[in-house]
């Protein structure tokens, strides 16, 4: 499983997202859970100063969803629904994001994930259900 964990670590860091816009990011997948990284940048604020909604959701998100792929050998997952809680604004430091499965059956998912800054209180939490697609894991999509 080491191997499979490595290549959608790999996926992972080589999609354009996170190459051009989330360039410090670090993911570490383990059996039913994962860890996305995060340095902030002034380019994840919004007007007020602190990092926009969208960053809280894709950490968490991600998180989840390679819990979850974690476990799903043959085929990428999808996020079917997501919903998270922000509990207080970011501005600095490091983020980390865990995920865990909470439930799986053959083709449907639940993970969640909790978010972490830099002295390790939460700073948001979410949950989702993910669900395997059609897309197989091949070298053409970056599983290698």
């Amino acid at each position: 499983m080491q191997d499979h964990y490595r290549k959608l670590e790999r996926m992972y860091l080589s999609a354009n997202i996170n190459q051009d816009l989330f360039d410090t990011t670090t993911i570490k997948i383990a059996d039913r859970s994962s860890e996305i990284g995060l340095t902030i940048d002034q380019k994840y604020f919004h007007a007020l100063g602190a990092i926009h909604g969208s960053v809280y959701f894709k950490l968490l998100d991600d998180a989840a969803f390679f819990a979850v792929n974690s476990i799903v050998t043959d085929v990428f997952v999808l996020t079917k629904s997501f919903e998270l809680e922000f509990k207080r604004p970011v501005n600095k430091g490091q983020l980390k994001s865990v995920g865990t499965i909470v439930e799986s059956k053959a083709d449907s998912f639940i993970a969640e994930a909790k978010l972490y800054n830099e002295v390790g209180k939460i700073v948001a939490h979410g949950s989702g259900t993910f669900v395997k697609s059609k897309v197989a894991l091949t070298p053409e999509i970056g599983y290698q």
